[in-house]
Parts: C-alpha cells; sequence; structure tokens
C-alpha cells in the first residue's frame, strides 16, 4: 500500500525540521513545572492559542482582554469554543473525523454564517481571507476530504508532525464549510499533534507559532502542489510548533517564578 504521508516525510528539509521540533517538544515535557501544573499549563495554551488563531483570520485582541471575559468578536468566541472542544473530541478524531470536523465547524462558525453548520459549503464559492485565491469547488472538496480522511485512517510511517500539517493545509485551501475554516484548520492541526502522539497533553502553542511567520506565503506554497512548496510548508509547520514550544515554556517559567 503507498503511503503519500511518508514519501512527504522524507522532502528535503523536511525530516531535519522535524527532528528539531520533537526535540523541542521533548525539552518541554522535562520541564519541572510540569509535574504538578500540567492542567494549567495547558489551559494556558489553549487559550493562547485560540486568541492567535482569532488573529489569523484579522482579529486581534489582547490576551488580558480574553482572561476578563471581555471580548464579545464571534471570531474570538468561535476559537474559544473550538480550543475548548478538543479534549472532548479527542477520542473520536481517528475514527469519526468527519463527524469531529462538523461539530468543531458547528461551535466555530456560530454567529458567523447563516448556512447551516456543520455541513459542506452548498456552493462553489468560499471567502478568501488569506489571499489563496478561489476555492476547489463543493464538488472537488468533498472528494478531496475523503482522501484526507483516509489518511486519518490509514497507517504510515509519517511523523505526526507530518499528518497535522497536511491536515490543516488540506482544511484551510479547501475551506469545506466556506466559514471559520481557518479557525478549524489550526483546531484540527492541534488535535492530530495530541491524538496521534506529537504533543498528549496539548501544551504546544502551535497557533502562536503560525502567526509568528509568514502564514499565507507558506500556504500559498502548499497549494503549488510542488515538493519544493509542500515542503515549505511542512517545515514551517515544525517551526510553528518549535514556537509554539517556546511560548509555553514562557508560561511554566513565568509559574515556577510563582
Amino acid at each position: 500500500m503507498s503511503d503519500p504521508l511518508a514519501v512527504i516525510a522524507g522532502f528535503p528539509g523536511v525530516p531535519e525540521a522535524v527532528d528539531a521540533a520533537r526535540q523541542a517538544v521533548d525539552r518541554l515535557y522535562r520541564h519541572r513545572v510540569l509535574r504538578r501544573a500540567s492542567p494549567a499549563v495547558s489551559a494556558e495554551s489553549s487559550l493562547r492559542g485560540a486568541r492567535a488563531s482569532a488573529a489569523l483570520e484579522g482579529v486581534d485582541v489582547p490576551l488580558d482582554a480574553l482572561r476578563k471575559d471581555e471580548v464579545h468578536d464571534p471570531v474570538v468566541q468561535g476559537a474559544l469554543r473550538a480550543s475548548a472542544e478538543l479534549g472532548r473530541l479527542g477520542p473520536t478524531w481517528r475514527t469519526a473525523p468527519r463527524q469531529v470536523l462538523a461539530r468543531l465547524h458547528t461551535v466555530a462558525a456560530a454567529g458567523l454564517t447563516s448556512d447551516e453548520l456543520g455541513r459542506p459549503r452548498p456552493g462553489d464559492d468560499a471567502p478568501d481571507p488569506l489571499g489563496l485565491g478561489p476555492a476547489p469547488s463543493a464538488a472537488a472538496a468533498v472528494v478531496r476530504m475523503d482522501s484526507l480522511f483516509d489518511l486519518l485512517a490509514g497507517p504510515t510511517k509519517a511523523p505526526a508532525l507530518v499528518l497535522a500539517a497536511v491536515v490543516h493545509a488540506e482544511l484551510a485551501v479547501l475551506r469545506p464549510f466556506g466559514s471559520a475554516d481557518g479557525v478549524v484548520a489550526r483546531a484540527a492541526e492541534r488535535l492530530t499533534l495530541v491524538e496521534y502522539g506529537l504533543d498528549p497533553k496539548s501544551l504546544v502553542a502551535v497557533e502562536v507559532g503560525h502567526l509568528d511567520q509568514p502564514y499565507a506565503e507558506a500556504l500559498r506554497a502548499y497549494l503549488t502542489g510542488t515538493q519544493e512548496g509542500v515542503s515549505q510548508w511542512i517545515q514551517q509547520c515544525a517551526s510553528a510548533v518549535t514556537l509554539g514550544v517556546r511560548e509555553t515554556t514562557a508560561v511554566c517559567e513565568a509559574m515556577q517564578r510563582g
């Protein structure tokens, strides 16, 4: 049986980037604060990740305002709800990804669209907040989503980070729902990192890592479908993990100082 993810994992520059991210996560998991405060660190990471995900959608709000529940923008609230939902969705991500994505869209897009939440977009038009160009037709998106579900269910020798990067990119460029697709894509990436073993405690603020890099540019590279473009995207996702580790390490250090 072919293993397309393993092929991608071997693209030039990818193995080294993935290994560096893996080492960064391993170092984070050895931080002494996590012996007593792992749930608190995970909660803070999720909050920072939701803020960053909303910022990538064009709604950048202060972290303190989120803590005080002062922000009621529907994009921000959708990102927060999607982040909060991940812990409940993890056990079914491998076996029922379609239902998981439907649920993520339902919570992420509430208040943003009059279309039925959790359902594929009915037409070929979809918003293009990142300047990626026209979305694939609704029919083409369904076909590619089925292929993505096969990747999630099938065996692969590729690292979890490669699978997570492909999941993220496919959802972002296909825009299968026509609203809140970016929030759903980033939530699905984080869920994949957790459920496929790279970050089982959901500590890494990977969304912050994406915000700190040229996000749309890397997705456009992925869209080319070339080895160089796909490799660029995977390497940037690896860098997002490393930068997310840096963010979470700062949280741990702050907790250690009390």
